[in-house]
């Protein structure tokens, strides 16, 4: 068989299993988010969006906008390089400085997505340090799991959240050994929890550090928007803190916050950081803004919440099956591909309302889900739309309903 043969195949394989992600072809509407636009040929159509990430809706926000135009009135497009060379501009330094007030570390190191920031770091340090064992959670991201695999170290995956199992591990090695616990704070496709406390104990009780993935964290828990650890008031306590610009904050890039001397390991050994062009100093300024106003302004986050608990409690009343959770992602859970696609389709088609379907492999087979996080921006017309949409088409595919609340 043909390499062009098995390609097909294997495509062909993957839409019959209803697992073939389709891009839409969406434009957001400036200073309306979650409004956008979507695009089919000459066709255009206004929908609204539901599974976006930008969580507070501050990549539309008129001070991180206004930030992003004067830099690049100053300062043009892009960087002009990689850091080392010819890429490091005022606007890297100044939003380094940002994050690391914003995690209490003493440093920042930036990255040009989330992604690359948890691979070259993972790999960096678990490759660097002699005899290194990275303990890492049954449900970390790709990202991470890549960073870990890239360094060759050797690993250990414990149970989600299981500290039982997590002690275990540490346990049966000798406490000298050089050991990280890499775990993340928001798991985002169930939306639960990581006790991060406990794990610092257990990582203080066995000699190993902690590395803490915050992404789907960042800008939305916490005082200042620090992240779970802010909100728990155990900062302090992680060793690594890695955090995304892309998702509550708005723009795009990744980082760690650390010691200086971290840092200054990673920034002088990941090739991930070494060969790759910097961000844009415009969105360095815009990523620097929004995390400023997410420092002084809790009414994003207040609201944020408001909406989750009313989404909820709207999916409680019609019967919705979502996992509970205490975080702002809110899964519906549909547990068949094929109808998973159907009702996203369907929505997109008939009610101008977008949300993915999340099958597998970024979730175990059997538990298909849309993946829907309410923000301050959704008003009360868009949940109404939402959930008589997605009453409906319960009803047409014959999907189990939860015991409806009491009324």
């Amino acid at each position: 068989m043909q390499i062009a043969d098995m390609v097909a195949d294997q495509l062909a394989a993957l839409k019959a299993e209803g697992n073939y992600r389709v891009f839409a072809d969406l434009e957001r509407v400036r200073g309306a988010f979650p409004a956008a636009t979507r695009r089919s040929g000459a066709a255009a159509a206004p929908v609204t969006v539901w599974c976006s990430n930008d969580y507070l809706g501050m990549g539309q926000h008129p001070g991180v906008l206004a930030a992003m135009h004067a830099a690049l009135d100053r300062s043009g497009a892009g960087a002009g390089g990689t850091r080392n060379i010819s890429g490091t501009t005022h606007d890297h330094v100044l939003l380094e400085a940002e994050l690391a007030d914003l995690h209490g570390k003493e440093a920042a190191l930036l990255f040009t997505s989330g992604y690359v920031s948890n691979w070259a770091a993972l790999g960096t340090l678990g490759s660097r340090i002699p005899g290194c064992l990275i303990l890492s959670d049954a449900l970390n991201h790709a990202s991470m799991i890549e960073g870990i695999r890239h360094s060759r170290a050797q690993k250990a995956i414990w149970r989600h959240n299981d500290l039982a199992d997590l002690e275990a591990k540490l346990a049966a090695e000798p406490l000298e050994r050089p050991k990280i616990v890499a775990f993340e704070s928001v798991y985002s496709m169930d939306g639960d929890i990581a006790p991060i406390a406990e794990i610092c104990d257990l990582a203080d009780r066995y000699n190993a550090i902690t590395y803490l993935d915050e992404v789907h964290a960042v800008g939305l828990y916490g005082p200042r928007g620090g992240g779970v650890a802010e909100r728990d008031g155990v900062m302090d306590r992680v060793t690594v803190i890695e955090g995304t610009l892309g998702k509550a904050f708005g723009v795009v890039g990744g980082y760690i916050a650390a010691s200086a001397d971290l840092c200054d390991f990673v920034r002088s050994f990941a090739s991930g950081f070494i060969f790759t062009t910097a961000l844009p100093p415009h969105v360095a300024a815009g990523a620097a803004a929004s995390i400023r106003h997410l420092k002084h302004s809790d009414a994003e986050r207040q609201l944020q919440r408001r909406r989750v608990a009313e989404v909820r409690a709207r999916f409680d009343a019609i019967g919705l099956p979502h996992l509970p959770n205490p975080s702002h992602i809110v899964p519906l859970m549909v547990g068949d591909p094929v109808k998973c696609k159907f009702i996203s389709d369907t929505l997109l088609d008939r009610h101008g309302i977008y949300i993915q379907p999340i099958n597998y492999p970024t979730v175990p087979k059997g538990t298909e889900r849309l993946r829907i996080t309410p923000s301050p921006v959704h008003g009360a017309d868009d949940v109404d739309r939402l959930c008589h949409a997605l009453e409906d088409l319960w009803t047409q595919c014959q999907l189990a309903r939860m015991p409806r609340a009491a009324q």
